[in-house]
């Protein structure tokens, strides 16, 4: 990955002016650099200095949609740069630049800021190889367990050693045999086995429509305990329905209106919908966020891009917006204008592009720059200038900032107009109080409380005196404020079919489910209780929080939620929904026999977080709605709930969501990128579907991890009292018997058993995740008593034959076609294939075992051949395996005997595990033992805390920061 991206060549401008192409391998910070006009792979992380470029960053972010980077303006010189805080002007290494856009013939240039492994891509891609310690249980205790397999390697070492001396071996030979029950008793091929089952997990995901770039997090997978979801795109449909607009008219909402070509063609709130975005022409397909497809295709205006695609230099300056030319030519030939006469008539909205036709926009571009020519302005006659509107600069939308805005100029026009969209409440903030209508803040709230997504858009005239070159520079903030209210854009963003049924499976397998969006909070909570997050007889807080000023402390009020009563359906009924709420039916007195879920907004969040320690782990414990969310803030709350013993899984759509996505155990993204590098997995099933796959894949690989783990330690402690034993008769098996056992057998068995696929269902029960359990001691403990014993039973059983005479061995060479050598062989390669079955669990994590054709297939085969080597050998093959001659009929009741023994082992394995280390009285037992008074996971402590708070919180009753140490005792 890291060679291919520096087998690039870069072109470089030198400080003569020269151009030189170099490899990218010898780029280094501060290099001048052309992005070539009809795209490239960045080799390096660049800041974008002149003209823009529409970038695929699909493989870092796993969004598919393209991003508009613009260059550096003149207003950030005073800022620091920082990768994080200027990604609208960044093009990170590793992504796919579609097509650069200048003017003129200038080139599109950046400089170099980063390369190599200190790129974004670098930096993915030492995460990758060097990924972050993994704190899971499972594999902490391999590595125990494996240290107490060297020691019991250590006890068999001295053993042997003593054996060997004590029999005056030669030096070579005693340090030989000791070596080799190291490599016995700690198989090299262990961590191999262990990953078997991970990687037939990883295919069938694959296959399933989800990557996974990092598999041992499909482990993590099965031990899951809370999921957090983004909404919209991930439990709500991505794209986004118009479904009206209410417009804003002297500090007073009008009747809602589906259609917005109804207004006037040069209404304000329609101007801002069709120029307040930042769509793109791609090879003549509109292209951008889908919220903004949306809304411009409601206003059925034109969009022109005047010049090929390469040659513009800003998508923003050049692009013109307008009505449909033959709602131009019949508006402005009337000589009585008639806002809504030819709007309703429109039936497709129309995408042009000019080609290299600039006319039209070149005639503009002088009106707009050249302050002298007002004049021209106001003594021309509007109705014979084409109303076209050119968006001259672009405020992008910004998480933190929580809107976008652009600076326009109307052709004919004196001046130049901003118009503004984002969040209401934001909105709000900068609005003349004189436009805002007094039933703002309910009327926002019945609609957010439907589910319905509202966006406000506002606008201001600016001054006559903001030049071309002023406005490319100005700061957003010296403009946005005093804002004419125009009114509310009223979105639809329904359910996907397939969620509720998602988070109900998910709720019947006690599995948390967490909504962690940037959208309105009243929004958030009414979908989490259309999809089931939060049932219908649940309650519901909202928990506000204010930061501390120069008077007041910080403080939180508690609110129960509140819901409307409006009928959608009714076509006849206002289209302002009543304005009075019923609250939910909630009494006093038993409150605390309810379950409550908080909701709370990312201001909120901040100040709890900061001043309120004790009621931010109350509040991510009960919380269930966790909206307005800062990308960092969806970090911080993953990475909290992680603190307190969750493990957390993450699932988004957008690069809103990579700092969750990354910092959770597993991190789900749904992309229609093949795979990403913003999460472990990345999913092309687009919608939640994938989650309870990736959970059932999880606990099936884990539970075949476990089996895998234990059936390698018994298989290296049966070849281990094996060979111990042998060696007391100064023997051992042969080579060819080891061959047979461990490339036969093992290699075999440790292939095929792991192909067992996941259980259809997921049931509540997660399976164990740790190593040292009770229940997993005792059941190795009893496998190691009885393949031991049974081995010592078959030798005493040798002993025991009147025909069995023990030969006599000398100090250096040992006897290797023995009764001893081929007794032990023959029952221990049975044992083998006993503990295979008996550790080859099926449900509730895995399908039954006689699912797995090749694990029954592999069974069959090598216990006939074991049969065979018992009962019929051919002689070439005894000679092969060095075991002792005999004839098909000869001592055939000792070989009866060995087989009874081997049935005998399975019997009493079988009941081992299932009756005794996996029986629920067992539990009981060890739950009797522990006697546990306290919860192990800190989370569970904070929620028996509040099962002893039947009054807690008080609602309607503020708490300040000062406060809580008291509420809490």
């Amino acid at each position: 990955m890291v060679a291919h991206s520096n087998a690039v060549t870069v072109t470089v401008c030198r400080q003569n002016g020269s151009l030189e192409d170099i490899p990218a391998s010898q780029l280094v910070p501060g290099d001048l650099i052309v992005i070539p006009p009809n795209g490239c792979l960045m080799a390096c992380d660049a800041v974008l200095v002149a003209g823009n470029c529409i970038v695929n960053e699909s493989m870092l972010t796993g969004e598919s949609v393209p991003e508009t980077k613009t260059p550096v303006s003149r207003q950030e010189d005073n800022e620091v740069y920082s990768p994080q805080n200027h990604k609208r002007h960044t093009l990170f290494c590793g992504t796919h630049v579609i097509q650069s856009r200048y003017y003129g013939h200038d080139q599109v240039l950046g400089v170099v800021i980063r390369t190599g492994f200190l790129t974004a891509k670098g930096e993915l891609v030492r995460s990758i190889l060097f990924p972050k310690p993994l704190g899971f249980k499972f594999y902490q205790d391999s590595m125990k367990f494996i240290l107490v397999l060297f020691c019991i390697s250590a006890i068999g070492m001295a053993y042997s050693l003593y054996l060997y001396i004590h029999r005056h071996a030669s030096v070579s030979k005693a340090i030989l045999r000791v070596l080799d029950i190291v490599t016995i008793v700690v198989p090299p091929a262990l961590p191999a086995a262990m990953t078997v089952g991970t990687v037939y997990a990883q295919n069938r995901l694959k296959k399933s429509g989800i990557f996974c770039i990092s598999p041992p997090r499909i482990n993590i997978g099965g031990k899951l305990k809370l999921i957090c979801f983004d909404k919209t795109g991930t439990l709500t449909e991505e794209g986004l329905d118009l479904w009206g607009v209410i417009e804003a008219k002297s500090g007073r909402f009008q009747n809602l209106i589906h259609d917005p070509t109804h207004l006037s063609v040069e209404n304000k709130l329609l101007a801002t919908m069709a120029t307040c975005h930042s769509l793109t022409m791609i090879e003549g397909e509109l292209t951008g966020d889908p919220l903004d497809l949306k809304m411009f295709a409601a206003t059925k205006w034109e969009f022109d891009e005047p010049g090929y695609e390469t040659t513009r230099y800003d998508m923003l300056m050049p692009t013109v917006v307008h009505p449909p030319v033959h709602q131009l030519k019949l508006e402005h030939s009337s000589t009585s204008l008639q806002p809504n006469s030819c709007v309703c008539s429109l039936s497709a909205q129309l995408f042009t592009e000019p080609g290299k036709d600039t006319s039209r926009y070149d005639t503009l571009t002088p009106i707009m720059v050249k302050p002298v020519q007002h004049e021209m302005y106001d003594s021309a006659v509007e109705t014979k200038v084409p109303y076209e509107i050119g968006i001259v600069r672009q405020f992008p939308f910004s998480s933190s900032a929580q809107r976008m805005g652009v600076i326009c100029r109307t052709l004919g026009k004196p001046h130049m107009d901003l118009y503004v969209k984002g969040a209401p409440e934001k909105i709000a903030s900068l609005c003349l109080k004189q436009t805002l209508p007094e039933n703002f803040s309910s009327l926002l709230q019945d609609y957010t409380l439907q589910g319905f997504r509202v966006i406000a858009l506002a606008w201001r005239k600016l001054d006559r005196k903001l030049t071309w070159h002023h406005a490319q520079r100005v700061k957003r903030d010296q403009i946005e404020f005093d804002l004419t209210f125009l009114g509310l854009l009223v979105m639809q963003n329904t359910l996907k079919p397939e969620t509720t049924p998602v988070i109900e499976v998910l709720q019947q397998a006690k599995i948390r489910t967490v909504m962690v969006t940037g959208d309105n909070i009243l929004t958030a909570v009414s979908v989490a209780r259309d999809c089931g997050l939060i049932p219908r007889s649940d309650n519901i807080i909202l928990v506000s929080g204010l930061p501390p000023d120069d008077v007041n402390r910080a403080c939180i009020d508690w609110q129960y939620a509140e819901s409307p009563h409006i009928d959608l359906e009714e076509e006849d009924e206002p289209s302002v929904p009543v304005s009075h709420q019923q609250k939910l039916n909630i009494n006093e007195e038993n409150k605390g026999d309810q379950t409550f879920h908080f909701a709370i907004d990312g201001r909120s969040f901040a100040v709890v977080r900061q001043y309120f320690p004790e009621v931010f782990l109350r509040l991510i414990v009960r919380g269930t709605v966790f909206a307005r969310m800062a990308p960092d803030q969806k970090a911080q709350l993953v990475e909290s709930l992680q603190d307190i013993g969750y493990i957390v899984s993450m699932c988004g759509d957008g690069a809103n969501d990579c700092g969750a996505l990354k910092a959770a155990d597993v991190g789900i993204s749904l992309s229609e990128a093949e795979a990403s590098v913003a999460a472990p997995f990345t999913s092309k099933i687009p919608n939640i579907e994938c989650v309870p796959i990736v959970i059932r894949e999880g606990r099936c690989a884990l539970v075949t991890s476990f089996s895998m783990f234990r059936f390698i330690a018994l298989y290296s402690l049966i070849q281990f009292f094996s060979v111990l034993i042998l060696y007391n008769r100064f023997s051992n098996l042969s080579d060819f018997m080891f061959l047979y056992i461990d490339l036969g057998i093992i290699t075999t068995l440790a292939i095929v058993m792991s192909y067992t696929a996941a259980y259809e269902k997921l049931v509540a029960k997660r399976p164990q995740g740790s190593m040292v359990s009770l229940s997993n001691i005792i059941s190795l403990v009893l496998q190691i008593l009885l393949v031991g014993g049974i081995q010592l039973a078959a030798l005493m059983l040798l002993e025991y034959q009147h025909w069995y005479k023990r030969v006599s061995f000398g100090p250096q060479e040992e006897t290797l076609m023995c009764w001893e050598s081929t007794t032990i062989f023959l029952i221990s390669s049975f044992q083998y294939l006993i503990v295979a079955v008996v550790f080859s669990k099926g449900p509730p994590y895995r399908k039954s075992l006689f699912s797995n054709f090749y694990f029954m297939g592999a069974l069959f085969l090598l216990t006939g051949f074991t049969l065979l080597l018992l009962f019929s050998p051919f002689k070439k093959l005894n000679a092969f395996f060095k075991l002792v001659l005999w004839n098909p009929h000869e001592k055939l009741k000792f070989r009866l005997m060995l087989l009874v023994l081997a049935v005998g082992n399975f019997i009493l394995c079988f009941i081992a595990q299932v009756c005794i280390a996996e029986s629920q009285w067992l539990k009981k037992v060890t739950r009797l033992i522990k006697q546990k008074k306290e919860p192990k996971n800190r989370y569970r402590l904070v929620e028996k805390e509040l099962e002893s708070l039947p009054d807690w919180p008080v609602i309607n009753e503020k708490l300040y920061a000062s406060d809580y140490s008291v509420v809490f005792h």
